[in-house]
Parts: C-alpha cells; sequence; structure tokens
C-alpha cells in the first residue's frame, strides 16, 4: 500500500528537505565533491559554452588578474547594507540576508549569510530537481498521472494563494504538476508530487549518505547561501542534464509571484525565481518571506538572493523589491559607464 502524507508529516518533511539544502547530501545533487566554502568576496574567470537560453554550461574556470580587472564589477556591497539598515531602522523587516553572485565573473558578496530562516515554499526546488533526473533515465515519468483525491488540503498552509490550483477529483501528468509547482507554488501539487518521491525513499538517501541531523528542529535552519546553491546547479548545468536544467529554469520564468525581485527589474529584462513565505509565533506574528533568483541583464546575468523576517508581507516585497532595484541599477550603472 502506497504510503499518503498526512498533515503531522509536514515538518519532518522540511527537515529532510533542509538537509539538502544545507549541504549535507550536496552529494546526490552535485557530485561526491563538497563545495568549497567561498570567501566572503570572492573572484575568478569562467569559461562557458553558451548557445542557451537559460543556462550556461561552465566549461572551465581560469584565475587570471588581468581578465578579472576588466570585467568585475567595482563592489557594491556597502550600498546593499546602507538600504538594509535603513528598512530594519524603518521596521520593515526585522533581519534580512542577501546572497549575491556575478555569474559571469563568479565575484560574490554576501550580508547576514548566517541567519537561519524556514525554507518554506522554497522546498519545492529540490523536489523539482528530483523528479527532473529522474526522467533522464525514464522520459515516460514526465506523462505519468497522479489523481488529486484532495484528502488533504494543503493550500490551506500558504498565506500568498496560488493564482492556479489543481482540483479535486482530476488526475494530472507529473510534467503539468512540475509546472503548476513551480508557476503557481501550488501547494497541492507539490504534496502529490512528494508523496510519489516519498518520504522513506528520502530517509534511505539520508541513511546511505550517513548524514546526521536534528530532527526535533521545526523551524529557521536554512540560509540564503546554502540555498542559492540549487540555482547555480540549474545554471551550471552541473547536475541535470543541459536540456533538463534549461526546463528547471523556464519554469521558474513564469513564476506569478512577481511583487520582490521581478518588481524590481524591468519588465522586459527576464527573472528566472522562486519565492517562499512562513508565518511562525503563537499568534502568527512572524512572517518571513524569501526570494530567489537569476536577473538575465543582458550579457551580465546575476544571481541575487533574499531571506527576509518581519510582521507583515507586503513590507517584506518591498523591501526584497527595493534591493533588487539598487542590484539591478549599480550595475546598469556600471556596464553602461564601461
Amino acid at each position: 500500500m502506497k504510503k499518503v502524507m498526512g498533515k503531522k508529516s509536514v515538518v519532518r518533511i522540511f527537515v529532510l528537505l533542509a538537509v539538502f539544502l544545507l549541504g549535507g547530501v550536496s552529494g546526490w545533487f552535485i557530485g561526491s565533491a563538497p563545495e568549497r566554502n567561498e570567501p566572503e568576496e570572492s573572484k575568478g574567470y569562467l569559461i562557458r559554452q553558451g548557445g542557451y537560453r537559460l543556462i550556461n554550461p561552465l566549461l572551465e574556470c581560469e584565475i587570471a588578474e588581468d581578465t578579472i580587472r576588466s570585467r568585475e564589477l567595482s563592489p557594491f556591497k556597502a550600498k546593499t547594507e546602507k538600504l538594509i539598515a535603513a528598512v530594519k531602522k524603518d521596521k520593515r523587516a526585522t533581519s534580512v540576508s542577501v546572497y549575491f553572485r556575478d555569474l559571469n565573473s563568479g565575484a560574490t558578496f554576501n550580508i547576514n549569510a548566517n541567519e537561519g530562516y524556514s525554507p518554506a515554499s522554497l522546498s519545492k526546488l529540490p523536489v523539482l530537481i528530483a523528479y527532473l533526473r529522474m526522467a533522464e533515465k525514464e522520459p515516460h515519468i514526465l506523462g505519468k498521472k497522479i489523481e488529486f483525491e484532495g484528502n488533504d488540503d494543503w493550500g490551506e498552509m500558504q498565506n500568498i494563494k496560488p493564482e492556479k490550483v489543481i482540483e479535486k477529483g482530476k488526475s494530472y501528468a507529473i510534467e503539468d504538476l512540475l509546472y503548476r509547482m513551480m508557476a503557481y507554488s501550488d501547494n497541492n501539487a507539490w504534496g502529490l508530487l512528494f508523496n510519489r518521491v516519498g518520504v522513506d525513499y528520502l530517509d534511505k538517501i539520508l541513511a546511505d549518505l550517513g548524514v546526521d541531523y536534528d530532527k526535533a528542529k521545526e523551524e529557521d535552519f536554512v540560509t540564503v547561501k546554502s540555498y542559492a546553491r540549487f540555482l547555480r546547479i540549474l545554471y551550471n548545468a552541473s547536475y541535470l542534464s543541459k536540456e533538463m536544467s534549461e526546463k528547471a529554469l523556464q519554469y521558474l520564468t513564469v513564476v506569478d509571484f512577481t511583487k520582490g525581485l521581478v518588481a524590481g527589474v524591468p519588465k522586459d529584462v527576464m527573472v528566472a525565481s522562486k519565492f517562499g513565505e512562513r508565518t511562525l509565533g503563537p499568534n502568527r506574528e512572524i512572517k518571513q518571506l524569501h526570494d530567489f533568483g537569476i536577473i538575465y541583464y543582458p550579457n551580465r546575468p546575476y544571481l541575487l538572493c533574499l531571506m527576509t523576517r518581519g510582521d507583515d508581507f507586503e513590507k517584506l516585497a518591498g523591501v526584497i523589491r527595493d534591493v533588487s532595484r539598487l542590484v539591478y541599477e549599480e550595475i546598469d550603472r556600471q556596464v553602461k559607464s564601461h
């Protein structure tokens, strides 16, 4: 008999998925070699394949000082920190964490990168990666259908409701569910897909890899930098095939949440993003809103990830928008001045 996930399992599921985000089982997604810790400010020259719309497969990484100097962006971390300080002073947010990466040069900066948050809907992205990985060996799996019986409504947990949701009594192809899970952040689509993978399957993976984690920790166990890894994996096509990496990012370009990162850039600039939201506290007084994305500035794509905490979702969305706008305008100014 298939084991069906009940509502009481959600905390356990988030903890299991958080292990992936924290890098404990990064070998499953990335390879056996653990990712090196990056310095606070890092630089490099990357040789990429090109020829794709959303991904840019990494072929080689060189250290070339003259090239770095000609290609790198001037630091603007201080400007971002100044904006965040003003946001916190105005009580629009109590905590803001930022991860930025220039996807051409590899230059990065982090702000409050070790702060822990709840992954919330961000947990959908590793589920997507898992299914696309399986589809590389079994392409027919994407066409298999799953019926939504509607016994559990996972949409009740969402404060920012999806534009479209799956309907009780209808069957959906896995590929359609993946699209709905990402584009509309449909929790019920996620629930069906996760049930198909199964908690036991993830438990086995964790056991096989010897991962030790604290099952008692229910919230605030993922950092902005650890989650950013998933978008880097997709952009670099370093785990999934090029075709599947492109498919995953295509899903992320049509998300219906546009009040955060997307609102901070011009409408003609493409963004592949994923947001997450969570309400916590005895009186539901603590709000968390996160937005992770690749902003495809022409010939200068960059990764921008924000995790925020406060008491009002609209204010937090405004904070993410304002940081996104500052970063975009700074990059735009520097590119046009060269």
